[in-house]
């Protein structure tokens, strides 16, 4: 016999039993707004729920100067509204609009490596930002479930004996995005317990895929890589620290816990997203040349070196594997293949 749960206002029950939980939508529709509709995760969590999920009535959040890709650009069941995290009375006006059931707040400035240069506008957008948004919900009084894009990088200087991360790990943030993103975490926390706002928090570590911009290391490594193989730069792959240690998870597995964490997760809550596994860039690298037929040579490049530089990040997903089923379902030379076959196509059109 399996036991019946109902996940409250949201309308979705699953079946507990051997196998992972399974959804059960018995409502018509469910109202979802995506922020950051056109990056690099909001990309793939549309395509998900347009794929997956046809309860879904899908809007996203669009600032005005941003592109659309072509993935939800033109797709008739993708509404776009506009608004900008920094104009609290924009927020309002998409959140009337939508009156959505569940906010996936994706919309976020996220470069680590960016923030160094740019610190006031990586808090300004991350947490002023996210705290219009949060009033927004309060202030409409809206029943609104909403799932809150933070991040590892939040943990910080994390000590071998501390690994693998869990959710009580304290905050040591060495880097203005990772301040931000802490930032972000205690807000959704602090509005949970103050004002009964339904929010799940979010702890990805590293993710990566196709599509992913060059300003990140997995996909870097892949353009270059790429770009040698067609013979648009020297064999020469520019590289920072190849000795820190990543866990990293597949874009695509990153889409599904999203989904999860809004249907299953319990509201106040934090959770981990992770595959347990720490990947070295110099793995990463040695991986990618794998599968080419190119040599390279590695060279060091002082630009890429950060200030301060985490030496390992590997998390224990262990409470949202419980919660909601998810595990990484794509093995990571897999993604590594896809993200290079990702950057061939492109350098080609």
């Amino acid at each position: 016999m399996h036991a019946i749960h109902e996940a409250g206002d949201l309308g979705v029950a699953w079946v507990a039993g051997d196998s992972a939980a399974r959804e059960i939508g018995y409502h018509e529709t469910m109202r979802v707004l995506i922020t950051g509709i056109s990056g690099f995760v909001g990309q793939h969590l549309a395509e998900h729920l347009l794929a997956e999920h046809s309860e879904v009535e899908l809007f996203g959040l669009r600032r005005w100067r941003s592109e659309m890709p072509p993935v939800v650009a033109h797709v008739p069941a993708v509404r776009i509204l506009e608004g900008d995290l920094l104009d609290a009375s924009s927020l309002a006006r998409v959140l009337q609009a939508s009156h959505p059931d569940v906010v996936l707040h994706l919309a976020a400035s996220s470069s680590v490596a960016g923030s160094w240069d740019t610190p006031a506008e990586m808090v300004q957008v991350n947490v002023l930002g996210t705290l219009h948004l949060l009033e927004a919900v309060r202030q409409l009084s809206l029943e609104t479930r909403i799932v809150l894009a933070c991040s590892a990088e939040a943990y910080g200087v994390v000590a071998e004996t501390e690994l693998p991360i869990r959710e009580s790990q304290p905050f040591r943030p060495v880097s203005p995005y990772a301040v931000s993103k802490a930032a972000v975490d205690l807000l959704g926390y602090q509005y949970s317990q103050a004002f009964s706002l339904k929010t799940v928090r979010m702890r990805l570590f590293n993710h990566c895929g196709p599509r992913q911009s060059a300003r990140f290391v997995v996909s870097s490594l892949a353009r270059q890589v790429a770009e040698i193989e067609a013979g648009r730069r020297p064999a020469r792959v520019l590289v920072g620290n190849l000795d820190v240690r990543r866990d990293f998870v597949d874009v695509r597995d990153a889409a599904r816990a999203y989904w999860l964490a809004a249907t299953r997760g319990d509201p106040g809550e934090a959770y981990n997203v992770a595959g347990g596994r720490a990947h070295s860039i110099r793995e990463v690298l040695e991986q990618l040349v794998k599968l080419t037929d190119v040599k390279v040579e590695v060279v060091s490049d002082p630009v890429r070196i950060r200030p301060t530089e985490i030496p390992v990040l590997v998390g224990d997903a262990t409470r949202f594997r419980e919660t909601t089923g998810w595990r990484p379902q794509i093995a990571f030379e897999q993604t590594l293949a896809d993200t290079l076959d990702y950057w061939r196509t492109t350098l080609k059109a």
